[in-house]
């Protein structure tokens, strides 16, 4: 699998209806030439690429920095397609807001439409959950999902593009998935990532450096509620103290110690004011802890498990258990192909023809089909 992050700044306002019509007719051209020269999978592909995507919004005349281009550019694909998804063998769901909320029913929509097998509709509609499911409880960046699409073609490719808002930064941030190759939706699945800003603490569950902390907030689920809750009231009772010292228990009876000093506690990514005191967390646990899950996937899956219960459950595995989590943010890179200046990195020229490529022989064609409208 291969995703990528962007960040750019948080717009306002609304594409005016003369620009929004120009990308439609732009973007449904190079759709065409795409899927005539290297087929519907291709597309898919290159829309899971981040500089890809907004090289294509960039030539399509919207803002490169800002987040409107995720959203625009994306309505305008899917108006592009629309009434021809069986003659291009592209189909796209969901979008900003409320729409995005309609991914399901429309991936099962064109899944019957297809007359795909109900096991292949629904392993389609399992994806785009869980894309969503991991980038808003796996990687606790601060940004708060409100746009979701989900594209894909007649042989199961997809990708999903999505976006978050902080509303503190005014910045939004861009996912991307791509489904070639998939072997894990957990464990480092970031390829392509470009960032216009980083945190310096983040909590990122999908790294590989993560792996020890998920497997040990698995097996805590397995050990049963009584002794998960038994874990957590410790933290609880030494919030305010923990310059004393925790016994930590680790494979078979060795016991050792851990010494936490309070400033540790105070700046630690996962706590917030009354974070052990939530019903719905001990009702969402005993449920978890009930369900018995098989891997950290199905147990992030469950409906109900979200970012506060995984911050539980990776803070019991760290401060108890010594499994550390990532907190290195997984956003990498400040623009798409690097600046002239070399920064943040010197321009990576075959990456920046590649990717312009396509999109340059799709504006020259259709400027010679002569239909741009000036």
């Amino acid at each position: 699998m291969h995703r990528g992050i962007a960040t750019f700044g948080l717009d306002e306002g609304r594409c005016p209806k003369w620009l929004f019509e120009r990308m439609t007719n732009l973007s449904r051209q190079a759709i065409e030439i795409i899927v005539a020269e290297y087929g519907a999978d291709e597309f898919i592909k290159r829309l899971g690429d981040p500089a890809w995507f907004q090289s294509l919004g960039t030539v399509l005349a919207f803002d490169w920095n800002a987040s409107g281009l995720t959203t625009i550019l994306t309505a305008a694909l899917k108006e592009a397609v629309r009434g021809r998804e069986r003659e291009l063998g592209i189909f796209v769901c969901g979008g900003k807001g409320r729409t995005s909320r309609k991914t399901p029913e429309e991936i099962r929509r064109w899944g019957s439409w297809l007359t795909l097998p109900e096991k292949n509709s629904e392993t389609l509609v399992y994806n785009s959950k869980m894309a969503a499911k991991v980038d808003s409880a796996l990687v606790q960046d601060g940004f708060q999902l409100y746009h979701h699409a989900f594209f894909f073609s007649k042989t199961g490719a997809w990708t999903v593009v999505q976006q978050g808002m902080n509303t503190k930064t005014a910045s939004a941030r861009r996912y991307h998935w791509y489904s070639a190759n998939m072997k894990d939706l957990i464990n480092e699945p970031h390829t392509g990532i470009m960032s216009s800003m980083r945190y310096k603490k983040v909590l990122d569950l999908t790294a590989q450096a993560s792996m020890k902390n998920r497997n040990t907030s698995l097996a805590l689920t397995g050990q049963g509620f009584g002794s998960l809750w038994k874990d957590i009231r410790i933290l609880y009772n030494h919030s305010t103290s923990l310059n004393q010292t925790l016994a930590l228990k680790f494979k078979g009876d060795t016991l050792t110690s851990l010494n936490l000093e309070q400033k540790e506690f105070t700046w630690h990514p996962v706590v917030e004011e009354n974070f052990f005191e939530s019903p719905y967390l001990k009702k969402i646990l005993d449920k978890v802890c009930g369900y018995h899950p098989k891997s950290y996937e199905e147990m992030v899956s469950l409906q109900g498990v979200g970012a506060k219960t995984v911050r539980a459950l990776t803070l019991v595995a760290e401060v108890l258990y010594g499994a550390k989590p990532s907190y290195q943010d997984p956003a990498r890179y400040s623009f798409a192909f690097g600046g002239k200046d070399a920064t943040p990195y010197p321009v990576d020229r075959p990456t920046y023809d590649a990717s312009l490529k396509l999109i340059a022989e799709a504006v020259r064609r259709y400027q010679t089909k002569s239909v741009f409208i000036k």
